[in-house]
Parts: structure tokens; C-alpha cells; sequence
């Protein structure tokens, strides 16, 4: 059974939305936070609230939020179970931005009025810090720091609708697919945005049960999260300038230029040599025109691979509070997608 209220907070990250539950009305068990997304996966209450909060007429197919829970020890704040219409995702980065900015807000990490703090968040995917930078007590800036990300596999000929593309499979605490847009005649902007939508979903489906899609160590993150379609705007001042459209889940589309698919990105072009440890760096730019600047912090090696530590930088704004009703006599609970 659902709540008959849930109480959330609402950010947006870069114009991607953040629906937050810091008391979720349901049992969300496991003793880490990899284990409570394994069973809110197959859990009736945990999808029928992620549903609630997620689906018309309370939200929409593009929604995106997540529950708080328990670190998986003192060595970190908080954790959270990503959600989205489809289902529990192992790793999001615009909703840590949010969670960053949303803690200090919410008083449950003391920062100060000029300088950073480090909020530690446990997602299914590790272990990740929100750095908040203040001034004159304002957050202004939050830098993602996320797990260590590399590449799969690389040039992956894969046969689509729209003709033969080269895909490279990389991880940023989920496993994308990253294809040059312009490869198959598109661009990244709105006016292409249905067929880079049926693109991404053909791309990810080809690829979801392939050897591609397996994570090296940790069965709980394989499969194939989202295709990243990119387009190179070429350097800015001596740095790398994409523009990007992640579409995640089953068709869904990132507004933001999508945390963990910038470290994934940063992946890809570290192991071409395009970006490094003191740069240069990426500005990642929306769908919508949002941008993301992604760095590397460190190198470093993960699962048998080179790997590297990505930072991706970011700010997020809170849109609302929210006391959303579960009126026993409506029809519609927990709700609708037309998509």
C-alpha cells in the first residue's frame, strides 16, 4: 500500500528534474544500498510509489527522483535509490548534484558561507561526493565525483534503421552506448528529437542482452543504461566542446547533459588522449543548451582496465515542495504514461 501522503523536495539539475523522498512511506530493506536496489526492483510498494510519484497525473514519462536511505556505513552521509518510470537506475549524476545541494539546504550537512564541503552519498553503483561550493552562503557550484569510469569496447559495428554505426561501450557508474549523431545524418537539437529518441531506444535494445552490455565484476550493473548521441562542436579555448542527448531507460531523454553519461563521455575521450588529469577538459552541453564542464581528477585502473576518476560540474536549483495526496476513491493511483 502507498501512503496516502508522500512529502518530497524538487530540484532541477541543468533542466533535468529531481524529485526527492527523505522519508519514503515504504519499506525499502538490504544491508547496502546495491542490495535495496535489488529488492526494491521486485518489490509491489517500492514500484507502486516510484509509480505515484513518477507517472501522470503527478508527473510525467521524463521524470526522475530518488529515495533516501541509509548510507552503507558511517563513511558517508546518506544513500538513495535512483528512480525513473522504467524502473531503479545503479547511478545518476545530475540527481547528486541535487542531492548535494539539497543536503546542505536541508541542514542534514553543515556547510560553510564561503568555501566547500563533501557530502558522501552511497549509490548502487559506490560510492560518490557532492563538493559544494558556497559563497556568501549560497551554493553556487556542485562538482560530482564519481566512481572510477573506462571504456568496454570500442567500435562496435551495429546494424540500425538508419544504416551501420560505430558504437563505443563505456562505464560511468552505468554502461552507455556512445555514437557520433552526425554519423547517421542527425543533430543534436530539438528538431531531431523523435528520431534521436528512436534511434538511442534501437541502439540500446541491439545492445542490452549483447557480451557488450556485461559489467567486468558486478552483475547488478550490466545491461545497457542509455545510448549517448554526441556531436563534436569543435575547441573552445582548448578544450574538447560536444553537444549530447541521452536517452536512458525505455526512451527517455536527459534535459541535462547527463552526469553519468559525462563521465562516460570523459572515459572515452580519456582513453583517446583528448582529455586528462589537468586537463584539457569537456564542456558538455544539453539538448536543451545546459552545460556540464567534466574533468578528470585522477587516472587509475578498475575492474582490469585503465580507468579514471571523473568530476562533472554542475549546479542544481530547488523548483518546489511537495505533499502529494493519494486520494482512496481515485481511479487513477498510481497513475498513467502515454509513452
Amino acid at each position: 500500500m502507498v501512503s496516502d501522503q508522500v512529502r518530497t523536495t524538487d530540484y532541477h539539475t541543468a533542466g533535468e528534474p529531481f524529485r526527492i523522498v527523505p522519508e519514503p512511506p515504504v519499506a525499502l530493506p538490504g544491508v547496502t544500498v546495491a542490495d535495496r536496489r535489488i529488492q526494491a526492483l521486485s518489490s509491489v510498494s517500492a514500484r507502486r510509489l516510484r509509480e505515484l510519484l513518477c507517472f501522470e497525473p503527478r508527473g510525467h514519462a521524463d521524470m526522475y527522483g530518488g529515495f533516501v536511505v541509509p548510507a552503507d556505513d558511517d563513511g558517508a552521509h546518506l544513500g538513495v535509490l535512483f528512480w525513473h518510470k522504467d524502473g531503479f537506475s545503479t547511478a545518476c549524476g545530475h540527481g547528486t548534484i541535487a542531492l548535494g545541494v539539497w543536503a546542505v539546504d536541508s541542514q542534514l550537512v553543515q556547510a560553510p558561507a564561503h568555501g566547500s564541503v563533501d557530502v558522501v552519498i552511497d549509490v548502487p553503483s559506490g560510492r560518490v561526493t557532492a563538493r559544494v561550493h558556497r559563497d556568501n552562503g549560497r551554493t553556487v557550484a556542485v562538482d560530482f565525483v564519481n566512481v572510477p569510469s573506462y571504456v568496454i569496447a570500442r567500435n562496435i559495428a551495429l546494424s540500425t534503421s538508419r544504416g551501420e554505426v560505430a558504437v563505443t561501450v563505456s562505464y560511468g557508474g552505468a554502461l552507455y552506448a556512445n555514437v557520433d549523431a552526425t554519423s547517421v545524418g542527425l543533430t543534436v537539437d530539438p528538431s531531431h528529437y523523435g528520431d534521436l529518441i528512436a534511434l538511442g531506444r534501437e541502439i540500446k535494445w541491439a545492445l542490452n542482452d549483447s557480451e557488450h552490455a556485461v559489467h567486468p565484476s558486478d552483475p547488478r550493473l550490466s545491461g545497457i543504461y542509455g545510448t549517448i548521441l554526441y556531436q563534436e562542436l569543435g575547441s573552445t579555448d582548448g578544450h574538447v566542446h560536444q553537444r549530447n542527448v541521452t536517452v536512458f531507460a525505455d526512451g527517455e531523454v536527459d534535459r541535462s547533459p547527463c552526469g553519468s553519461g559525462t563521465c562516460a563521455r570523459l572515459a572515452v575521450l580519456a582513453d583517446e588522449g583528448r582529455v586528462a588529469v589537468n586537463g584539457p577538459e569537456l564542456r558538455h552541453e544539453s539538448i536543451v543548451g545546459s552545460r556540464f564542464t567534466g574533468t578528470i581528477v585522477a587516472a587509475t585502473a578498475a575492474d582490469g582496465r585503465a580507468a579514471v576518476v571523473p568530476q562533472v560540474t554542475g549546479m542544481a536549483y530547488r523548483t518546489g515542495e511537495h505533499t502529494f495526496i493519494v486520494d482512496p476513491a481515485d481511479p487513477l493511483v498510481p497513475g498513467f504514461v502515454l509513452r
